[in-house]
């Protein structure tokens, strides 16, 4: 598969717990980019973080509800990320959206034999 050298960064944040049609927000996100064949996608989970309730989120040991701030990154072409927004905006219920513009240095296999 092949990304243009300037492409689009689509970052989603988003809560651990939450959910679309039963299943973890996070997961159905990266599934259904995966079904629509865009060219990547990575979750990262944040130890601390705030949204729009200014509630703080941690990863305390003690706590048994942690509900972990989690950012949802998809890099391809403008166009793909483009027409992947509107079934985007079904999945997330309260969540922060941003996109931006990336230049893509390498993409695919390497040239190393290792």
């Amino acid at each position: 598969m092949q990304i243009p050298k300037d492409a689009t960064l689509l970052r989603i944040f988003l809560g651990e717990a939450d959910m679309w049609q039963g299943h973890p927000a996070f997961e159905a996100i990266v599934r259904k980019a995966r079904e629509l064949h865009l060219a990547g996608a990575t979750v990262l989970r944040g130890p601390l973080g705030f949204g729009h309730s200014s509630r703080l989120h941690s990863a305390k040991i003690l706590r048994l509800s942690e509900n972990l701030p989690l950012v949802v990154e998809i890099v391809d072409s403008e166009e793909k990320i483009e027409a992947f927004l509107p079934i985007l905006g079904e999945m997330v219920g309260s969540g922060l959206v941003t996109l931006e513009k990336v230049r893509v240095i390498q993409y695919g296999p390497s040239n190393n034999n290792t």
